[in-house]
């Protein structure tokens, strides 16, 4: 079994230079494992809507990324949401994942274990591992996986954090064939929250979006970009992506760690800070921030009524 002990990096962890290299290097790393017969590496996307996932065997060909709805029931989905590993043998999850086992079953697995990506507030993803063999997984065993998920955890936010801080052109819109976006540089000004709600408002009519959700999405971005302004006290990014009926808005701000507010709940009328989240959890259906060395993105999804869909296609 390799060294992983604490400050003991893989080179190809610790020279990635983006993504897909960190998932490659952790998919090298989790082959090399004693008994292993086939591994996956997952990362959130789409504002936690699906995981898009890279699945390997050690006899395969170069893999490639294919996509895991989120709602699927699969050992990976359930840690990306609880942040809580799963491992034991194959038979242990009959009750729960019966047709992944059975599948399974034929393919000669006989034991699996599931550890989330860690990130500052929320799992960015997870690694996926099956066995050829049962597994006691003893301390030894679980420690090299938990250590394997956070080094590629730490990775995959230094290469992100790496990629956002690059300049972004204001106004640039980018269209390919499955998704639309498009990125607004917003500087730290309370006008940026109005300059914001205009380039949305202006960007959905663009892509056909109307009504109820252009509102709900001003006033959820709206407080968003305000904390930006109040936290950070730096310039922000604003990018607005439409896929398949679902709109994801997000706000990077380049504030350095710790710069994000709370949600906050209580009764004191004269606490405005956070207030604000609770409006975005109440309107959205699915929200989140997370941290790193950088600043902090905050995002949001709206999924998009049959009527907004149909004018948006």
């Amino acid at each position: 079994m390799g060294d992983y002990r604490e400050g003991s990096v893989p080179v190809g962890l610790a020279s990635a230079a983006d993504v897909d290299a960190v998932a490659r290097s952790l998919v090298r790393e989790l082959l090399a494992l004693p008994d292993v017969r086939a591994v996956g590496v997952a990362l959130v996307e789409g504002g936690g809507r699906r995981l898009r996932f890279l699945p390997a065997s050690p006899a395969g060909a170069r893999a490639d990324w294919c996509h895991i709805d989120a709602y699927d029931d699969v050992p990976l989905t359930g840690v990306v949401r609880s942040g809580t590993a799963v491992f034991g043998d194959l038979d242990s999850f009959a009750g729960r994942y019966a047709g992944l086992v059975a599948a399974q079953v034929d393919a000669g697995t006989q034991a699996l274990a599931a550890y989330p990506l860690p990130g500052v507030t929320t799992p960015l993803g997870g690694l996926l591992v099956y066995y050829d063999r049962r597994q006691d997984f003893g301390g030894e065993q679980r420690e090299v996986l938990t250590t394997l998920a956070r080094q590629a955890g730490d990775a995959v936010r230094r290469v992100r954090a790496r990629g956002v801080a690059t300049p972004v052109a204001t106004g640039r819109a980018e269209v390919d064939a499955s998704v639309r976006s498009a990125s607004l540089a917003l500087e730290s000004d309370p006008r940026a929250a109005s300059a914001a709600r205009r380039f949305l408002r202006a960007t959905l009519a663009g892509w056909g979006v109307e009504d109820d959700p252009v509102d709900t999405a001003e006033l959820c971005l709206s407080e968003i970009v305000t904390n930006a302004v109040i936290h950070a006290d730096a310039t922000s990014e604003l990018t607005i992506s439409l896929d398949d009926g679902m709109l994801t808005v997000s706000v990077r701000d380049h504030g350095g760690a710790g710069s994000a507010a709370e949600p906050v709940e209580d009764d004191d009328p004269m606490r405005v800070f956070g207030r604000g989240l609770v409006l975005v959890d109440a309107l959205a259906d699915s929200w989140g921030s997370e941290r790193d060395d950088v600043g902090t993105t905050s995002w949001f999804v709206l999924d998009l009524p049959d009527g907004a869909r149909s004018a948006a296609s």
